[in-house]
């Protein structure tokens, strides 16, 4: 769409499952000449202090958030979608706040999740599976020792580097959305709105249409078709429930045909544009590929900082 980008709202360090750490990840987007950084790691704010104290140092303004993995068990949707949180310095430092934040989000992941999803994989794929794959069982070290903030991804990394598995359409089936043996991570919505209530929080909804993506992509992983987000943007925008302040069209897994009818959405339900590149890594999903011009940089942080 022609956009000179000048800041990228979504992005992960090794805090959560990204190559870089919070220190790292800002250094690289002073290195692209990018003049905002979001970091939002997935469930967890423990990057955000490391990636603040760098701001100083690189001369480019970090906005604090963090990636909410909301799961969802529906007639037509069984998985995952994700919310982004973004909010203050100041908010940050109220230590209520982070309290609250982080007893809502420990219950969408942690070990009880792993160790489920790794028993649910055994009973399916395991040696002595109903459908034989693996020639050991999963453990959840295998997937802990990637990080103690697991995802999908480091399931899909246990399988091909510990346990030999290369082909995609096999680890898809293991992991996927369709596996018999899935699991959705995440808490469910509502968890989040007491939260919401008592603080001034920016919310936005993240990649809502990169389930349909045409062909492979990194970044459309095993989220939904954008008919069945359709389904569920009413619950996002219940000013009961969650209450959208935003949604990311500008996004890497996004066609531009999807773009437009994002922004179609954003203009109906007058929701703030965003976006961003999802960065994980150097090569498969790396900074700065996507995010927003100074005018749409100006809005969002003037919307953040209106709600205080």
């Amino acid at each position: 769409m022609g956009q000179t980008i000048i800041a990228d709202l979504h992005n992960h360090s090794t805090v959560s499952d990204g190559e870089f750490s919070p220190t790292e990840l800002i250094e690289k987007a002073k290195e692209l000449g990018l003049k905002a950084v979001g970091l939002t790691d997935h469930d967890t704010i423990e990057g955000l202090d490391e990636a603040i104290q760098a701001e100083d140092k690189f001369g480019v303004k970090v906005i604090p958030g963090v990636e909410v993995s909301l799961a969802f068990k529906h007639s037509y949707f069984v998985g995952t979608l994700h919310l982004l949180l973004y909010f203050t310095n100041d908010l940050l430092s109220k230590s209520e706040f982070k309290m609250m934040l982080n007893e809502i989000l420990s219950q969408g992941r942690g070990l009880p999740l792993v160790q489920a999803r790794v028993k649910a994989i055994n009973e399916i794929f395991g040696h002595d599976g109903e459908q034989p794959v693996l020639k050991r069982n999963l453990i959840p070290e295998d997937l802990t020792s990637y990080s103690s903030n697991v995802t999908r991804r480091h399931f899909a990394l246990a399988l091909k580097e510990k346990h030999g598995i290369e082909d995609k359409d096999q680890i898809n089936k293991i992991i996927g959305n369709d596996s018999p043996a899935y699991i959705p991570s995440g808490i469910d919505m509502k968890l989040l709105t007491p939260l919401l209530k008592k603080y001034p929080v920016f919310r936005v909804f993240a990649h809502p249409a990169a389930g349909s993506f045409p062909g492979e992509s990194h970044y459309k992983e095993v989220l939904p078709p954008i008919e069945t987000v359709e389904k569920l943007l009413p619950e996002f925008l219940d000013p009961e429930i969650v209450g959208l302040d935003g949604i990311e069209v500008y996004y890497p897994g996004h066609t531009n045909e999807h773009r437009l009818l994002l922004l179609e959405w954003a203009k109906k339900y007058d929701l703030v544009v965003t976006g961003g590149s999802d960065c994980h890594d150097r090569i498969q999903r790396p900074l700065g590929i996507d995010g927003v011009t100074q005018e749409e940089l100006k809005v969002i942080l003037h919307k953040i900082e209106s709600l205080q």
